[in-house]
This record gives structure tokens, sequence and C-alpha cells, in this order.
């Protein structure tokens, strides 16, 4: 996706995948900064990152997770777009107010989502496997009303105007079971391969909106692009131009 952008935008760069693997980020970085202008992290390195000596804004701070490390004046700095993709991708779907959001999932993903909505959406549910990340995703939290809910495979999800799905791939099938016609929620699910999951599938055929993770692959993407080029982008071409190529490499 960055080599497609650098190509739309005339500019001269490569980008490619690094396996760091845990454990190992620091001395990556120590090794090879002057290499790289960015970097753009996943799972673990999201929260790992958190504890190297760089700059992160409030928002990593408070959702414990970055996804992005720029330069200025050769100093690494830390953010994550994550939240932003996500807000820009429901943005362009029509959806910026909210009532009632659930969030399947408590990982890095979820804080991102969660930090995100807040103050958006009116109440913030989190559906999640263990106990252990209830505080770090309440802390992720300033404006809106938060709950904290244990897995269960009968969910009412009814009672939400927004489902965002942030478990690994096949977590979350069989919560289709819950889904029934007529659903009026749209599913934001952040996985895109293999695609459809079952449980999208199953909200597509009761009548729901759903929403591809490669569009928040793709936000995600340009909030980056636009933080290491220090301006605005023409959002719209340039997004035109990527969810094209982001759905032949999804096949």
């Amino acid at each position: 996706m960055h080599k497609a952008a650098f190509e739309f935008l005339g500019i001269t760069g490569t980008y490619s995948a690094i396996d760091v693997p845990s454990g190992e980020l620091a001395q990556f970085i120590a090794k090879s900064s002057d290499d790289f202008d960015y970097l753009s992290l996943t799972m673990p390195l999201k929260e790992e990152v958190l504890a190297l000596d760089v700059k992160a804004d409030g928002l990593t701070h408070r959702i414990q997770s970055g996804n992005t490390l720029f330069k200025i004046e050769n100093s690494w700095n830390l953010t994550s777009t994550d939240g932003s993709g996500l807000i820009a991708a429901l943005d362009n779907a029509g959806i910026t107010q909210l009532h009632s959001v659930l969030i399947l999932g408590a990982g890095g993903t979820a804080r991102a989502v969660t930090g995100a909505l807040d103050a958006i959406s009116k109440n913030i549910h989190v559906l999640g496997r263990s106990s252990v990340r209830q505080e770090a995703l309440e802390s992720a939290i300033v404006n809106s009303s938060f709950e904290y809910h244990r897995w269960s495979l009968d969910v009412d999800f009814s009672s939400y105007d927004l489902v965002v799905n942030t478990t690994p791939a096949g977590a979350a099938d069989l919560l289709a079971n819950s889904v029934h016609p007529g659903i009026a929620a749209t599913l934001f699910d952040v996985i895109y391969k293999p695609w459809p999951t079952e449980l999208a599938q199953r909200w597509s055929d009761c009548g729901g909106k759903v929403i591809n993770g490669l569009e928040l692959l793709l936000y995600q993407g340009i909030d980056q692009l636009e933080i290491v080029l220090g301006k605005p982008l023409d959002r719209a071409g340039l997004a035109e131009h990527l969810r094209t190529v982001l759905a032949k490499a999804a096949r």
C-alpha cells in the first residue's frame, strides 16, 4: 500500500516488511535508526514501543498503543493512526454520530478503537475474554460511558448502532449465531483476509451493513503518510487509488 502511495504521490522511497521479534525492537532501532524515516508497527510491537525512549503523544499514552514511529529533527516520535483511521473510514461510510458501540476483543487495536470513539459515542461497551485488560481499556475513556463484559456467545446486537470486531481471524465466528434478520447495526470488521469472515457474511445475509477491514488499513496508512510528510494530501484521490490496489492484493 505504501509503495503504491509513493508512486501515486511521486515520492522516491522504499517500503518493505521487516520481521522484528518481540523483545528486539529497541535493539533494532538502535542498530538501524539511520536507515528509516518512519516505521509502521504491528502487534506486539505497538505495546513494546512504549517502553523505548521516544516521544509519544497524549492519546498514545492513554491507549497504551502506538503504530507509527516517525522522525522530527532526527528524534523518534510515536503516535497511533489506528483510531483516526477508524474514524475516517466511518466518516467515509456516512457514520459520524453514535449512541452505543460494542467492541469485540480487548487488545491493542480495541484500545485504539475505544480511545477514538470516546465522545463520538455516548456508550462504549467491550466484550473481552479476560478482565485483565479491563483497566487499560477503561483508561482510554474520558467522556463516554464505559462497560466491560466477559465473552459470551449470546450477544444482543440490537442494543448497538455499531459493532467493531478487533479479534483475530476466526475468534468471533461463533458470534454469528447471535445475528438475526433485520439487524440495524453496522459491523466494522478489522479483518480483511480471509474475507468475508463468518460473522461478516452472516451480518450481510441478515441485511446489516458491513465495513471491510481494508478501509481501516487504508485510512490509517493515509494518516501515517500525512504525519510523515507533514502536509495534507489529496485524501479522496489517494483513497480511491489505494482501495483498488488493496482489493487486488487481498484476493
